[in-house]
């Protein structure tokens, strides 16, 4: 997994070897080494390499591309929960990990906000609530 991920996410900003070397103080050798699996980088290395690549140690060491439909390793903070059929009344149902996530629980209230241009968006109620009351109380200072 690490290998797999260090290559992809090096590839996806066209970074060669040598910058990767930079990024963590090695030689270009001990990245090759890392990404054909050989050797594996040390802690503190993995976190240079996370933070250079704007993700999590934790994806950067585990992610799988099966979890996002092959499109890599996702940045801090974003996921992809996979794909949900919409049922006959509209219906969907939120991932589990989603769920888990963004701390939805059964009878929870979302609001569903709608942009032509950029697509659906969820978000609980009371997170709304309180997004406008703050934008509110800007407006009136």
């Amino acid at each position: 997994m690490f290998k797999d991920n260090l290559y992809q996410l090096r590839k996806m900003r066209s970074l060669t070897q040598e910058d990767i070397a930079e990024i963590a103080g090695v030689s270009r050798q001990a990245v090759a080494k890392w990404e054909s699996g050989e050797t594996v980088p040390d802690l503190e290395k993995c976190r240079l390499l996370a933070e250079a690549f704007g993700v999590s140690l934790d994806e950067l060491a585990n992610h799988k591309n099966s979890e996002d439909m092959g499109l890599g390793v996702p940045p801090k903070g974003k996921h992809i929960f996979g794909i949900v059929t919409v049922g006959d009344k509209g219906q969907i149902v939120i991932p589990a990990r989603a769920r888990k996530i963004f701390g939805i629980e059964p009878g929870d209230s979302l609001v569903i906000l709608g942009d032509e241009g950029q697509g659906l968006a969820v978000i609980k109620s009371d997170d709304f609530i309180n997004l406008a009351e703050a934008i509110r109380s800007l407006g009136n200072k």
